[in-house]
């Protein structure tokens, strides 16, 4: 099972669109994949929302795809809060993840997604390497809900069909 998880709590993001474009992309690539959004998620202690959603969506999942905006040069703390509360055992240990940053900047979160590998490999998931920076994100949405532009997608359709391999 793949989930691909937006990481980030505010409502209505690019993060939020992003991550939505890869489930769609993943969909005409033949594979399901379980959309997870951390927007109004309590991350703070376990509770009953977030027993469901380990149960349901982190245990089952093998393949994780993290898309992070970039917050204060890292990953939003909620992203990393999920991870703290959770049964790392069942929930990370031996999987594995894509990661693509985003920001409105030029780097892409660059500096959270090294952040988020040295997280991801603490808790034993296996990062594939082809890490992808989306710099000014807002600009390649133009407003809209996709990202349209041609190298940006020939990117995104590359790293995703090394995943599916991985």
């Amino acid at each position: 099972m793949y989930t691909v998880i937006s990481g980030t709590n505010r409502d209505a993001s690019n993060t939020e669109k992003v991550a939505k474009q890869y489930v769609k992309l993943l969909a005409e690539k033949g594979i399901k994949a379980i959309y997870l959004s951390l927007e109004g998620l309590n991350v703070l202690t376990r509770n009953k929302e977030f027993n469901e959603i380990e149960t349901s969506i982190l245990i089952p999942t093998e393949k994780f795809i993290f898309v992070s905006p970039e917050y204060n040069g890292s990953i939003p703390g909620v992203l990393k809060a999920m991870m703290d509360i959770s049964d790392i055992r069942k929930v990370w240990w031996g999987k594995k993840a894509l990661l693509t940053g985003v920001s409105t900047g030029r780097a892409g979160n660059l500096r959270g997604m090294e952040h988020l590998t040295g997280i991801l490999n603490y808790l034993k998931v296996f990062v594939h390497p082809n890490k992808l920076p989306i710099s000014v994100v807002d600009k390649l949405l133009n407003g809209a809900e996709v990202i349209t532009d041609a190298s940006t997608l020939n990117a995104i359709n590359v790293q995703l069909d090394e995943f599916i391999k991985f």
